[in-house]
């Protein structure tokens, strides 16, 4: 696991023996160790890619994942990277989009389980009552996500009107 300091705090990024990402860890959660190895290119384009969203200038990430879980979970992630950049789906509407009506709650679960937060976009996922709900970085930092997306998304449509 290699960390790095981001806008948010010490984030972590964990790739695999094919230069995929299979773990990226929110700050605070996390006691593993830092490697001692220097940065393989795929972690630096990561870092990099986390830079560019936090500054505004990234709205989707371009990068090889190989996130570790059942195959309902994959298929909630999956659907979670389709939601639009600055948007929010309730657990509901996952369950829907994956064929899944009733399993609103297993796509919480699912979501709750994303090892690759941000990058595969969970904090986008609220309640059906439009509420913020559990963040495995805590609903603060849910908050700040989704805000910066709402932000940077005014400040594109502002541009473009002008």
């Amino acid at each position: 696991m290699w960390y790095r300091e981001t806008p948010v705090g010490r984030v972590g990024i964990d790739v695999n023996a094919s230069g995929a990402v299979t773990r990226l860890t929110l700050p605070g959660t996390s006691s593993e160790a830092a490697s001692d190895a220097p940065e393989p290119p795929v972690v630096q384009k990561a870092f990099l890619q986390l830079e560019e969203y936090f500054a505004g200038k990234r709205r989707s990430f371009d990068l090889k994942l190989q996130p570790e879980g059942t195959p309902f979970q994959r298929l909630v992630w999956q659907a979670l990277e389709t939601i639009p950049y600055g948007e929010c789906r309730s657990y509901g509407e996952i369950a829907a989009l994956i064929g899944r009506p009733g399993a609103a709650r297993a796509v919480g679960m699912a979501n709750h389980h994303n090892p690759i937060a941000i990058v595969i976009p969970c904090h986008r996922v609220i309640g059906a009552n439009g509420k913020l709900t559990g963040y495995g970085g805590g609903l603060p930092l849910k908050q700040r996500l989704l805000a910066l997306e709402a932000q940077n998304s005014r400040r594109k449509t502002e541009s473009r009107r002008s």
